[in-house]
């Protein structure tokens, strides 16, 4: 589990493979503490590290996380929000976020509102029974809180500090990131439809 806290911005470093891929990824963590088998949050995506050494540690990535995600377009020098798995005792500073990606969602428009980025996102039709205005909802695994929902899309405001340590300050009109609706939303959801009060 994680919070949708963003505690580092790696680096990619490497790309092997195609149908199935391992990614190298740079970072600032101690490697030292990063153990085999452990899970790191990589843009919203929980990815279990196979090797850790020096400044690096790598990941395998399997077809199907691939399908459901935007990792087919992360190419070597792309940036990476990174995320340790939680801790019994860590602040839970965002939300409760699985790292299991819903799918893929595309900007709209990036506005910029005094020192914030007033960011809206493209909401299909699967999405829009789960995105409510004060809600939480992670983007490339950052938490952020729904502002604004219309008909087809939702805004969120990135503020200062997020556009700093996270990679959401560079996001651009037509850019594809990874969703995560909030895990409650989901189980809210799905226990109303056992129940008949939402139709399939």
């Amino acid at each position: 589990m994680f919070t949708g806290i963003i505690t580092d911005v790696g680096e990619l470093l490497r790309v092997e493979g195609k149908d199935e891929r391992v990614l190298v990824l740079k970072t600032g963590y101690d490697v030292k503490s990063i153990t085999i088998g452990s899970s790191i949050a990589c843009s919203g995506v929980c990815l279990t590290v196979i090797e850790a050494k020096n400044d690096w540690f790598s990941v395998l990535v399997s077809s199907e996380t691939l399908g459901c995600t935007n990792m087919e377009e992360w190419t070597k020098g792309r940036p990476i929000n990174l995320e340790r798995s939680l801790k019994v005792g860590d602040e839970l500073g965002g939300h409760i976020v699985s790292g299991h990606v819903d799918g893929v969602i595309q900007v709209l428009n990036v506005d910029q509102d005094e020192e914030s980025l007033r960011t809206r996102f493209y909401m299909p039709d699967w999405l829009r029974e789960f995105v409510a205005p004060k809600g939480s909802i992670a983007i490339d695994g950052v938490s952020l809180t729904v502002n604004t929902v219309r008909q087809d899309n939702f805004e969120v405001n990135i503020i200062p500090y997020t556009q700093e340590v996270t990679t959401l300050g560079s996001l651009k009109r037509g850019t594809m990131v990874n969703i995560e609706i909030d895990v409650f939303a989901r189980y809210l959801e799905r226990a109303l439809r056992s129940r008949g009060l939402i139709e399939e």
